[in-house]
Formats: C-alpha cells, structure tokens, sequence
C-alpha cells in the first residue's frame, strides 16, 4: 500500500506566533494562508494551524511515565531518517527551543533502538520527533 500524506489540523491561540514558529524555527514550508490557518509542508504532509482563542482553562498539561520521563499527551510528529533526527535536533538547540524532553536514545541494541525528543510550539502543542537506528523495526516487538 502506498502512504498519502496525513492532514493534521490544529488549535492555536495566536496565529502570526504560530505561524513563525512553524516557518522560521522548523524551516517548514508555508502553503495556502487565510486570516485564520495556514497550511505548512510538514515533512510531506499537510499541518493547518487554524487561530482559535485561548480558553481560561486548567495549565495542568496531560502526560504519561515513560522511561522515567513525563511525555506529554496528546502529541504528534513525524519519524525521520536517523540522519535528520540529529540534523534537527542540532538545529532546535542552535535555535534555543525548549525541549520539554532532551534528545535522547531509547532501546539502545535492542529491537527498535530509536532517537526521540519533545518539546512544545508557543502555543502549546506537543510535539515529537523521532527516527529509527534500523528503520525497518519501526514496528518491533
């Protein structure tokens, strides 16, 4: 089966911060733009942040133990090459992004040895980034 690129529409409480985050610190590629969404080339696929007030609402964000660390939840990303993952990674910290979560290395020479990191957009977002040592075992047990 052939993969299509996945549509992804999300919240954001100021659309020209969003929107330069997107652009400027990921270097995504702006597509179609209206006075609320823009459309980015989110390696491949289609991201839309659409402006949506922010409502007065818990801070608490929502996570979930994991190798001792809080990921948070919800979350999206893409998985890329082994190569890019550190090519971003360095680009993020020469950028000063946050990480919520550091690059760092799970199931090291085991099934499914992979890089991840987190960090969130300025509006709240979480977002993951990860690639494969061996990327046929994105599936492994």
């Amino acid at each position: 089966m052939q993969i299509q690129p996945f549509h992804l529409a999300i919240p954001v409480d100021n659309l020209e911060l969003a929107r330069q985050f997107y652009r400027d610190t990921l270097e995504l590629p702006e597509g179609r733009s209206d006075k609320q969404w823009v459309d980015f080339n989110f390696f491949g696929h289609q991201l839309v942040i659409h402006f949506k007030e922010k409502k007065e609402s818990s801070t608490i964000r929502n996570t979930n133990p994991v190798d001792g660390k809080d990921v948070p939840i919800p979350h999206f990303g893409v998985v890329l090459t082994w190569e890019h993952f550190h090519n971003l990674a360095e680009m993020l910290h020469q950028k000063n992004v946050s990480f919520e979560i550091e690059p760092y290395l799970r199931f090291k020479d085991k099934p499914g040895e992979q890089a991840t990191m987190f960090f969130y957009d300025p509006c709240g977002n979480a977002l993951e980034f990860k690639a494969f040592k061996n990327q046929s075992q994105l599936f492994a047990k």
